[in-house]
C-alpha cells in the first residue's frame, strides 16, 4: 500500500488520533476516527436513500471525524484529485 500522510486531529491527546491519510495505489481516501455512539450508528443504519438500503453492510464501517479536520480532508480530496500527492 503507498500510504500518504495528510494530518492527524490538531486537538489530538495520547489515546484520540482521528487522522487522514490518501492511498497513491487505489486512489482512496483513509479515515481513522472515533467510533459512533450506539445510537448514532443505530441511525445511520436505518437511514434510507434511493439506491441505498438500510443498515451497514458487511467490510463497512460509521466512524466520526471532526469538523476541525475539514481542511486536511480538502487537502486529501484535492491530492487524489490531482494525482499529486507529497
Amino acid at each position: 500500500m503507498s500510504l500518504v500522510f495528510i494530518g492527524i486531529d490538531p486537538n489530538t491527546g495520547d489515546k484520540q488520533s482521528p487522522t487522514v491519510w490518501v492511498d497513491q495505489e487505489k486512489q482512496e481516501l483513509v479515515f481513522q476516527g472515533w467510533m459512533p455512539s450506539p445510537d448514532l450508528e443505530s441511525e445511520c443504519a436505518a437511514f434510507e436513500v434511493p439506491g441505498h438500503g438500510k443498515g451497514i453492510p458487511e467490510g463497512e464501517a460509521v466512524i466520526r471525524i471532526p469538523a476541525r479536520m475539514v481542511h486536511m480532508i480538502r487537502e486529501a480530496c484535492d491530492a487524489v484529485e490531482r494525482a499529486d500527492i507529497r
